[in-house]
């Protein structure tokens, strides 16, 4: 009886807290409904306003309005996001605003990628020809904000602050050895003598042709990176590799010295100087807006454009994979519809495609590259590249009228892999699992993962990596006009800086998003359109409905594992990856 009283209160206890549970997410879709209710309230900008640009929020392709964001754990724990569009835009908008005097440029450590911070960086040049003024300040600049605050009218540090000034590092995670201890064999087959996305789990350090390589994309970041801020500076280029070389920015006094900063300040005279600026009385407090209130008035007062002539703006950001995939991830059969729906309006007289990704599978790659080849026929599609534009994400643009890349935007890694796991010492050794069966042909099996591949599956595999590599590279030079031979002697996986690209013609010329949108126009005659972007985005409470179960056991994850999550995240992704796949090196990683 005592037995059975205890299951009966265990039970009680689940259903009790299943219940509140239930209780807990109804509350939080009423509060996300009625949160969203006033999404449409634009902010009053008085005159004498300053613009606070944060920019250590989370730069994503595009802003995502949700309103569930700030709840912990389903949300994204308060973390703040912005589209790097919206942010161009607004910055466009502030030049003439004449109620924004002045723009106060906060950043400490950017969430942004190296391209996109360029095109940020940019329209902060943009905005300085008004005459108005940038104030940068901060107590602590890491390398990408100091990139960034480097735009600015003056660059200010904390007394006790720091300034990071070092030069650029890539670190590649290694995971033979683990998968050796587990018992885990990586089967690997391959085209491309620099396709190492495969390489953390064959090897335990760098092979010569992916140091070759890495090292030269990096040189090509660090190029980019140095000659912006030599620039905006005033400070010779060689002068300024010697700073970082030798580390001689060590305390704040040095970055003075050498110039880095314009003066070492508090908060206090940091507002002081801001209300100078903006023409606020010295006892009153200042009239700011943050640039995520005015890029929603910015984006709210477009809403007015009516005209019927419109360019499509197709977002394809994330690792791409087959069926819908989601904001974060390039599903073929969303893109593809997209696409489709575009070329089909005939008000859309030119399509951009915005491409941020990696790669993935590739099958999935070329059902995308089909559509874009399709529409060529009918209106321009102008390909524009974001921070990452490699593998399956330059295979889905390759056949574009034309590419636009950033000078450190990463691309190319031009072939494809297939990793068939091998579990049988893990199952029989360590686990003491056994497996046996009956097949009715010697192949009934194939890409079993419970022993090793025989000569002949093998044999079968690589043909069909073959295959999708001779696929891809034809879909290159046909899209470049160029020769196959041509086109593989500058693939096999290798990886180019955007430079680099324009010069061996993966890439027509570097520019901006917003001079691919230009030349996309200026392709199909036209000078009044109005933008228009898809796919559409995900509705919040659906994505939270869909994925709540995900974003608990990865906040948990983030809570245990902390630095270590982005090595359990490539853990993750490696064993989720199936069939053939065009991606570049897993998970490049610049500071």
């Amino acid at each position: 009886m005592k037995e059975f009283f205890k299951y009966v209160f265990a039970t009680v206890v689940g259903v009790v807290l299943s219940i509140g549970l239930l209780i807990v997410l109804f509350i939080v879709l009423i509060v996300g409904i009625v949160s969203s209710i006033g999404e449409d309230k634009s902010v009053v900008v008085d005159s004498n306003t300053v613009l606070y640009l944060n920019l250590d929020q989370s730069v994503t392709e595009r802003t995502f309005n949700d309103p569930l964001s700030d709840l912990p754990i389903v949300g994204d724990d308060g973390q703040k996001s912005i589209g790097f569009t919206d942010i161009i835009k607004a910055l466009k908008e502030a030049k003439t605003d004449d109620n924004i005097k002045c723009i106060y440029l906060n950043v400490t450590a950017p969430n942004a990628g190296f391209a996109n911070m360029k095109e940020i960086r940019d329209a902060l040049l943009d905005f300085k020809t008004s005459k108005k003024k940038i104030i940068a300040y901060s107590e602590v600049y890491t390398q990408g904000a100091y990139y960034l605050a480097s735009a600015a009218d003056k660059v200010y540090l904390n007394p006790e602050g720091a300034l990071e000034f070092k030069g650029l590092s890539s670190q590649l995670v290694f995971f033979k050895g683990a998968l050796d201890k587990l018992g885990i064999e990586a089967q690997i087959i391959r085209v491309g003598t620099y396709k190492s996305a495969v390489e953390p789990f064959i090897a335990d350090k760098m092979s010569d042709k992916n140091r070759e390589q890495v090292t030269a994309y990096l040189n090509g970041l660090y190029a980019t990176f140095l000659g912006d801020i030599s620039k905006s500076r005033n400070i010779n280029k060689d002068s300024l590799y010697q700073i970082a070389d030798h580390y001689k920015i060590q305390q704040p006094k040095d970055a003075e010295k050498y110039k880095m900063v314009d003066g070492l300040k508090y908060k206090d005279q940091i507002l002081d100087e801001l209300k100078s600026l903006s023409g606020t009385d010295k006892k009153s407090n200042l009239s700011t807006v943050s640039i995520n209130d005015y890029a929603k008035n910015v984006i709210m007062s477009g809403k007015g454009n009516t005209n019927k002539t419109k360019i499509a703006i197709i977002y394809a950001n994330g690792d791409i994979m087959g069926g819908e995939g989601n904001n974060d991830q390039i599903g073929s059969e969303r893109i593809s519809r997209a696409i489709r729906k575009a070329r089909t309006d005939t008000n859309i007289k030119a399509i951009v495609l915005r491409v941020n990704s990696p790669g993935g599978s590739a099958l999935a790659s070329d059902v995308i590259w089909r559509e874009v080849v399709l529409t060529k026929k009918v209106k321009p599609v102008i390909a524009s590249f974001g921070n990452v534009a490699a593998s399956g994400g330059y295979y889905i643009a390759c056949g574009a009228d034309s590419i636009f890349v950033q000078p450190n935007t990463i691309t190319g890694s031009i072939g494809v892999f297939g990793m068939i796991p091998n579990f049988q010492k893990l199952m029989n050794k360590e686990l003491g699992i056994t497996f046996d069966g009956v097949k009715t042909g010697q192949y009934a099996d194939i890409m079993s993962v419970n022993r090793p591949m025989t000569p002949g599956e093998r044999l079968i595999v690589q043909n069909g990596v073959n295959r999708t590599y001779d696929a891809f590279i034809s879909r290159v030079a046909d899209g470049r006009k160029k020769s196959k031979t041509y086109i593989d002697s500058i693939a096999g996986g290798r990886v180019w800086v955007g430079t680099d690209a324009v010069k061996i013609g993966l890439a027509d010329r570097t520019g901006s998003f917003h001079d691919a949108i230009t030349a996309a126009a200026k392709k199909a005659k036209i000078t009044e359109y109005r933008i228009v972007e898809y796919p559409e985005m995900l509705d919040p409470i659906r994505s939270l409905l869909e994925n709540s179960t995900d974003k608990i056991k990865n906040h948990y994850a983030k809570q245990e594992l902390g630095a270590n999550y982005l090595i359990y995240q490539q853990i993750k992704s490696a064993i989720s990856k199936s069939g053939i796949q065009a991606r570049m090196p897993f998970d490049i990683t610049v500071q």
